[in-house]
């Protein structure tokens, strides 16, 4: 019974070295997704899900943060008032605050912290020239014009309408 573990852990062991090799060997590839391929080194891009293209927000500096754990609030019961994993950041030099506890994680918060810091830095050094503010309006008025739109071509749907209405009481008139 010994000798047979002994012989299926070995296997397994062997097993797990040459599916790691194939990885690795996969992954260098050059008809690969570059998904798996590893990241270049020096990348300043900011890697957030519809934010990619920011890439011009200031660079935290950690010696300026003050970091806090405190407990969390809100829906989620037990598991979220029992728990400290709500992060409070504070930029010591503008005194901002960001506080943040979108997830039960305390890793994902603070790295989301962060990148709400960076954005609020951004808004507070350039003001209305930050490409959040920028990128704000820019939807706003996006949002205005497709609106405006919806519109007008409600009131013309209205205006046909109420065309064929009144040319169908003239037909019926004359009949």
């Amino acid at each position: 019974m010994v000798v047979q573990w002994r012989l299926w852990l070995g296997l397994c062991l062997q097993l797990f070295t040459v599916t790691s090799l194939i990885r690795v060997i996969w992954r260098g590839s050059p008809g690969i997704s570059p998904f798996l391929k590893p990241l270049p080194t020096g990348l300043t891009n900011v890697f957030r899900a519809g934010k990619k293209d920011l890439t011009d927000l200031p660079v935290l500096n950690e010696d300026e943060l003050e970091e806090q754990f405190v407990r969390g609030s809100g829906p989620g019961g037990q598991a979220t008032n029992k728990t400290s994993n709500c992060v409070v950041l504070k930029h010591i030099p503008t005194g901002i605050v960001v506080k943040c506890h979108q997830t039960r994680s305390v890793d994902i918060n603070r790295k989301r912290a962060r990148g709400i810091m960076r954005e609020k830095l951004d808004v507070a050094y350039k003001g209305e020239l930050s490409e959040i503010l920028v990128k704000k309006k820019e939807s706003e008025l996006r949002k205005q014009d497709k609106k405006k739109k919806a519109n007008e071509n409600l009131e013309r749907k209205r205006l046909f309408k109420e065309g064929l209405d009144a040319d169908s009481k003239a037909g019926n008139d004359m009949v």
